[in-house]
């Protein structure tokens, strides 16, 4: 059953250009958002415009919420949930939207300043299932924030601007890589070698003879340390209390002749957490509640307080039974049972320059829309949430009707490889909850690839399921 080309819904003009728009948008948010606490600040940005109220604040002044109350909650400024009430009681259930924010990257390790033969480098760790080799000789960025003893925070965001410096990964010369070309991918760099170059240049004083020059010892790194100290207030001592990612330097682009794809960073997962959010404020409040969830840490297994194991979600859920009228752990447990959830998360675009990987019948291709991938996990299924039927039925029926432009896919062929979402874990609430995202060429590469019209039938998609589910 081959899907029609979406493209085909949107002739030039202003069909068209509605999904360009939406697009545009899209990538300016992509270009700016490069870590989870840029894309939670940005989404909180948004959801106050949008009329949405900070939770805490709400329960902090004791007051209530009604149908139609816009609510957030955000988790330790990497994660955030937000709401819109609907008529029936919460213990009804939940319409969500579940998507992750966090992409794969490099992070400073906390002493990773060193100096070795006059250059100067950034000690490293890859977060999140990479290819290694592809990190080399790019430029990269460095954002975060430092934390300091006083409790204040120093944010950091460098390489973007045009007359910021980028900093980069080295890699070898191809004179000299004999050895390292016969290797397998996975050695060819390995990663204890993904330190970033970040300096040159040596402290020297205009009054320091040559036999004091001579004595000091690590000179380029007091230089470093030195531009650090002035231009950020940031001592090597405070690198321990940092959290700093390495990412590609610029701003997303439009790609191809056509201008109908774009190429950035991050697409996995913002190409999802993107549409979720905007598909809440746009959707007209119902009897059910409506949420976007916006979580961190699933590239490395949805660990940790941000991510979807922890309890943030359930005891935000407790807090909105609480709110809306009596409170009882029953009613949340009811509530979180009684959800429905689409966990908004890529699936790996058809390649046509790596056929062999895919089964052709059953992948997701470019154009064709909404992706639904009724299990993840690898080989026999193994570690996948895998959708009932008559959810996929109910789901079938909710986008034709909408006019929404869909198709269905499995993550490459049987015993071909596999991957996971944060499905699984919404799923041990007993809930109903299925993959659906945007398909992604490059997939945990530095540069990612996604088609616009897929992205706005996400968007469409998404609305439709929060309003009529």
């Amino acid at each position: 059953m081959e899907r029609p080309n979406a493209w085909k819904k949107y002739p030039e003009g202003k069909a068209q250009k509605k999904v360009m728009d939406f697009a545009e948008g899209y990538r300016r948010f992509l270009s700016e958002c490069k870590t989870e606490r840029e894309c939670t600040a940005y989404f909180v940005k948004e959801a106050k415009k949008a009329g949405f109220r900070d939770l805490d604040e709400v329960i902090a002044a004791g007051k209530k919420l009604k149908p139609g109350d816009k609510v957030y909650r955000v988790n330790r400024g990497k994660a955030l949930a937000a709401f819109v009430i609907g008529k029936e009681p919460i213990e009804n259930g939940i319409n969500i939207l579940g998507a992750h924010i966090d992409s794969p990257r490099m992070d400073l390790k906390q002493n990773p300043l060193y100096e070795n033969t006059d250059m100067v480098l950034l000690d490293t760790h890859y977060y999140g299932g990479i290819k290694k080799y592809q990190w080399v000789t790019l430029p990269l960025a460095l954002h975060g924030v430092v934390a300091k003893k006083d409790g204040t925070t120093v944010t950091v965001n460098i390489g973007e601007k045009p007359d910021d410096p980028v900093f980069g990964v080295s890699d070898l010369l191809i004179h000299l890589a004999a050895n390292q070309m016969d290797k397998k991918g996975a050695k060819v760099v390995e990663g204890e070698q993904l330190d970033v170059l970040v300096g040159s240049l040596p402290l020297y004083k205009k009054d320091d003879d040559e036999k004091k020059k001579k004595q000091k010892k690590d000179l380029v790194k007091r230089n470093i340390l030195r531009i650090l100290k002035e231009n950020y207030d940031i001592e090597e001592e405070d690198f321990l209390s940092a959290e700093i990612e390495v990412v590609p330097a610029g701003a997303a682009r439009d790609y191809g002749f056509d201008r109908s794809m774009i190429m950035g960073h991050g697409h996995d997962d913002r190409v999802c957490a993107y549409p979720s959010f905007l598909a809440l404020a746009a959707a007209k409040p119902g009897k059910r509640t409506y949420a976007a969830l916006l979580v961190d840490k699933e590239e490395i297994g949805s660990v940790g307080a941000t991510g979807m194991q922890s309890r943030f979600f359930e005891n935000t859920v407790a807090e909105l039974v609480a709110l809306t009228g009596e409170y009882s752990e029953l009613y949340v447990r009811r509530a979180l049972t009684n959800c429905k959830a689409l966990s908004s998360d890529v699936s790996a675009a058809f390649d046509p320059n790596y056929p062999d990987v895919s089964e052709k019948k059953n992948a997701a291709y470019f154009g064709r829309g909404l992706v639904f991938n009724k299990y993840t996990g690898a080989r026999g299924k193994s570690g996948s949430n895998d959708a009932s039927a008559e959810y996929m039925g109910e789901l079938r029926k909710i986008l034709d009707d909408a006019d929404v432009s869909y198709q269905t896919s499995e993550l490459g062929k049987v015993d071909q490889g596999g991957g996971g979402t944060i499905a699984y874990i919404l799923g041990n609430y007993g809930m109903l909850v299925i993959d659906s995202g945007v398909a992604v060429l490059n997939m945990h590469a530095p540069w990612e690839i996604i088609s616009k019209v897929d992205l706005y039938e996400a968007y469409r998609g998404y609305i439709a399921f929060l309003e009529k589910a």
